[in-house]
């Protein structure tokens, strides 16, 4: 069985190596398209500001098929679903819709997730549109003031890691284990840090792997030195 951390790996090879309902919680979000291509909306390469995108527009990616969320039901006790939407698969009742607060643009308004814990649906605002980010959890339908304290964007479906937080505070306890199949830009994986939950996470594309990884290993680091200098 495999440790605890993050793999360059398919996903489906890593959940085979897990017993039935090892993870106390799956949180996922695969991929409901084939690529970046079929969302030429993304922005472009090199950002107003002169930020550089990390964005490949040639990979293809593979929409998990029935056997996916099969095996991702056996190895968890509870799954949160990102595009259920999209899926043709029999998903409990119960919901999470994420409101992007982002106004009149081309981008979808809200994204929505299964959630099996409960039958209900929850609502989660936070604003998430190029360097239009929410200020807080709390305050997340106000524009961040200061754009230098913006999440930095490396994965074109990447998710705000305030998503994660928020979800890790209402749904688990810590020293839970964790599960996210299509790591992508390592925001799960930041949260789940933080909130000292157990994880296990892969990621098949090998560029996004590198530079999502990189980027948990300096959030890490940070709060290791910062932890350090309040001692």
């Amino acid at each position: 069985m495999l440790d605890f951390g993050y793999y360059n790996m398919d996903c489906m090879d890593g959940m085979k190596e897990f017993p039935d309902k090892y993870f106390d919680l799956a949180v996922v979000d695969p991929p409901y398209f084939s690529g970046p291509e079929k969302r030429g909306f993304y922005g472009r390469k090199v950002s107003p500001i002169g930020v550089q995108r990390s964005y490949r527009i040639s990979e293809q990616w593979e929409v998990p098929r029935k056997e996916y969320f099969d095996e991702l039901f056996r190895v968890s006790k509870e799954q949160i679903i990102w595009g259920c939407n999209y899926f043709n698969y029999n998903f409990p009742p119960g919901r999470i819709v994420w409101d992007k607060c982002n106004g009149k643009t081309d981008f979808s308004d809200c994204e929505i997730a299964v959630c099996s814990i409960y039958d209900s649906v929850r609502l989660f605002r936070y604003m998430w549109n190029g360097m239009m980010q929410g200020k807080s959890i709390e305050e997340g339908y106000i524009q961040q003031g200061n754009k230098k304290l913006n999440e930095k964007r490396i994965h074109p479906t990447q998710k705000p890691v305030a998503l994660y937080r928020w979800i890790f505070e209402k749904y688990t306890e810590r020293g839970m284990k964790i599960l996210d199949t299509h790591v992508g830009s390592a925001s799960s994986l930041i949260a789940a840090h933080d909130a000292g939950l157990q994880y296990v996470g892969f990621e098949l594309d090998e560029y996004y792997y590198n530079i999502s990884k990189k980027r948990l290993e300096e959030h890490t680091a940070q709060l290791r030195i910062e932890n350090f200098m309040e001692v």
